[in-house]
């Protein structure tokens, strides 16, 4: 199939975007394409004016700013993997996006694309909630800070007003003694994973579990953020036979969809082993705080 007839408009700045967004009734925003242009040739989307920001460089960054790390969301895939900034202060991304898809679309796709999308088995989604991460959004009239927890409202939908685009993502930098890790499952390399799981932690000098962070995705309508599971956690010691009684409770805390890639049964397996080995990998990684 082919999309259906639309306009086009190339913005060379982001007042043009937003004011053309504004005053169109059904426009589309598009970064690199790489999730809109399958919706629009299945016509899933029928925009009738599609607004092209890919000439938008101000949106195209990666900075440091005292102990956070900001991304423009137009910052291509392939540039965030490779950013020497993201490998020192946010390795557990570094790690989740040697996952993401293939060669192609990691050189076209946007970070600002995939959280707009908001595909529950994409990676960035579940990293902005592991990472506690701030979403920076415009409209014509108003800037909006959304948390990552308050911003994906389900399966392929977000927040986001009709007339606001994606601007910026901060992350906050990991310290030196937590601990992470990052693993998902899929048939194939680049294939959408059937779960994945991300964690991070601080260990005290008693062995005792500190600030830990979970997030999975491919166990739910969207990203999820396991914060019953977190609470549980933390302040208990460390041990082997802790983490399998967690892993045998999460299918009180999951609930999976059954699909033709997966069952639900699968993907609740799938998770329940992905948690055990990362939170023990981040674990080992961790280091007492000086």
């Amino acid at each position: 199939m082919k999309p259906v007839p639309f306009n086009y408009l190339c913005a060379y700045s982001l007042e043009e975007a937003l004011q053309h967004l504004r005053h169109s009734d059904d426009a589309k925003v598009i970064a690199g394409g790489q999730s809109l242009m399958p919706m629009l040739n299945f016509r899933v989307v029928q925009p009738s004016l599609l607004i092209d920001i890919g000439k938008l460089v101000e949106l195209d960054f990666i900075r440091e700013e005292g102990d956070q790390i900001t991304i423009g969301s137009l910052t291509r895939h392939s540039a965030v993997a490779s950013s020497n900034l993201v490998k020192k202060d946010l390795p557990v991304m570094h790690e989740a996006l040697k996952h993401v898809a293939h060669l192609a679309i990691r050189n076209r796709g946007t970070i600002g694309g995939s959280l707009s999308h908001a595909d529950p088995a994409a990676e960035y989604p579940m990293l902005c909630l592991l990472l506690d991460a701030k979403i920076y959004c415009e409209s014509i009239d108003q800037k909006r800070t959304i948390q990552a927890d308050k911003f994906f409202a389900g399966s392929l939908s977000t927040v986001l007003a009709e007339d606001e685009i994606l601007t910026q993502i901060q992350f906050s930098k990991l310290k030196a003694h937590t601990g992470w890790a990052f693993e998902e499952f899929a048939q194939r390399d680049g294939d959408f994973a059937l779960a994945a799981v991300g964690v991070l932690v601080d260990k005290d000098a008693d062995s005792r579990i500190q600030n830990v962070k979970i997030s999975m995705m491919g166990v739910g309508e969207t990203a999820l953020r396991l914060d019953s599971i977190e609470s549980r956690l933390n302040g208990q010691t460390y041990s082997d036979g802790l983490l399998e009684t967690v892993r045998e409770s999460l299918g009180d805390f999951l609930m999976p969809n059954t699909d033709l890639h997966a069952s639900s049964e699968y993907r609740l397996h799938l998770a329940g082993q992905l948690f055990k080995r990362n939170f023990k990998s981040a674990w080992n990684k961790a280091t007492i705080e000086k």
